[in-house]
């Protein structure tokens, strides 16, 4: 059974649910420990001095923070406790807002709040209020020592929690270079219809089991078979970037594999976008077949005869 990280309550005006809080993602992370190469022994970090060389033990360790190269103010752990934020165990809702207001770059971790004992019935209040208004709960709590902010919100039934960036810690776009070259640019009728059919025809319902961690399942196959004694043998892979292609050609390839894949007709429109893209892409490599011979002729007709 699942452990619960945070106990406590969530204070909704003058009403108190008593939850407790679970961990909602697993993140599955292939880890390696440093070994040497040598001889396979486990490397070991040690904490040294930078002026003398010496090992310093924990308890002489100290916190600093770098106000310029090589200059720290020194923080005490006492000075950093009396500023710790009060743990009072409670998620203090401020305010409800729109699901739609909340941009996903401000979430964090997300958790389960399951209601802990005695707090069921106000937890389904809670719940179902949220469920009918459509909003989300804002608020803030103490976790492991830090003030987190946080958006309460039902999904399937329950609650769930994800702890939030502040506002200072999102960096905002318009800081991008890049973002200017937006300014000289323009998508044309034809190109912007035909990016709309490829966005509709890959438009379905959002199902997380049909998406892996590929390279993930790869490294552990090429575990599992090292750890058998295989020998592996690999092949360097060059890295190489494509080319720019032709932004017409690039939707219109796109269309047609999209429809060759899930044998649906991806076009809409007018009579030239309903044409399917593999038709228009034959005809036109007949047109230029057609002109080859034609240009081969007025090239060797141009040409001066040798005496």
């Amino acid at each position: 059974m699942p452990r619960a990280i945070w106990s406590g309550a969530i204070s909704f005006g003058l009403v108190n649910v008593p939850v407790k809080l679970y961990s909602a993602t697993a993140p599955k992370t292939v880890r390696f420990n440093q070994l040497h190469a040598a001889d396979g022994g486990r490397l070991r970090q040690k904490r040294v001095c930078s002026l003398d060389g010496a090992e310093v033990p924990y308890e002489e360790i100290a916190k600093g923070y770098e106000i310029a190269p090589d200059r720290y103010v020194v923080i005490t752990q006492e000075e950093l406790d009396a500023l710790d934020p009060r743990a009072t165990k409670t998620i203090d809702i401020e305010e409800f807002v729109d699901l739609a207001e909340i941009d996903p770059v401000f979430y964090d971790s997300a958790y389960h709040v399951a209601p802990a004992t005695g707090g069921a019935k106000a937890y389904r209040l809670l719940l179902s209020a949220m469920e009918e208004a459509g909003k989300v709960a804002i608020g803030r709590f103490v976790l492991r020592t830090r003030q987190q902010l946080c958006a309460l919100r039902p999904a399937g039934g329950v609650i769930t929690l994800s702890t939030m960036l502040y506002g200072d810690e999102v960096n905002a776009p318009d800081r991008l270079d890049e973002l200017e070259a937006l300014a000289d640019v323009e998508a044309s009728e034809r190109e912007l219809q035909m990016a709309r059919q490829l966005v509709e025809s890959l438009s379905g319902p959002f199902r997380p089991d049909q998406f892996r961690d590929e390279y993930r399942e790869r490294v552990l196959e090429l575990i599992e078979r090292k750890a058998a004694g295989e020998e592996v043998a690999v092949q360097p892979v060059a890295e190489q970037r494509p080319p720019v292609p032709d932004l017409m050609a690039a939707l219109e390839a796109s269309l047609a594999s999209v429809r060759e894949r899930t044998g649906a007709d991806a076009d809409a429109g007018d009579g030239a976008a309903r044409r399917p893209a593999a038709r228009r892409a034959r005809r036109a490599g007949a047109r230029r077949a057609a002109r080859a011979p034609r240009a081969s002729r007025r090239r060797a007709a141009a040409k001066p005869a040798r005496g």
